[in-house]
């Protein structure tokens, strides 16, 4: 697989989105984060968000900053080419909740379409 087809799937996955645009407002603790995430409707397993972040962190999208303390502290932040990244997931974010009513409507038109040939 090409090297920027495997970025784009990290960024586009269904966490990474929800990841990104989080770290937008703020750097997060991991269980903030979660919860965060877990607002949009949908709940990530610790498992699988410890997986995307080391994931983004590995691209040099996110940065992970532990702190040396009892009981530890790790906060995730945007890095300068996560906050890039997340400027544009964000946009596609905004441009799917915008035109969701014509991506509805258009999947009508094409249900409609496909039942109607089905039956003929």
């Amino acid at each position: 697989m090409c090297p920027y087809r495997l970025v784009l799937e990290h960024v586009t996955s269904r966490w990474g989105v929800l990841v990104l645009i989080e770290l937008l407002d703020r750097p997060y603790r991991f269980s903030e984060l979660r919860r965060a995430i877990g607002g949009f409707g949908r709940e990530v397993s610790e498992k699988m968000l410890a997986q995307t972040l080391q994931t983004l962190e590995r691209d040099g999208l996110v940065h992970r900053d532990a702190k040396p303390v009892i009981p530890p502290r790790v906060d995730y932040s945007l890095t300068d080419l996560g906050r890039e990244a997340a400027e544009q997931v964000r946009g596609l974010a905004l441009w799917t909740e915008e035109r969701m009513g014509a991506v509805l409507e258009a999947r009508e038109v094409y249900d409609a379409r496909k039942a109607g040939s089905e039956q003929g």
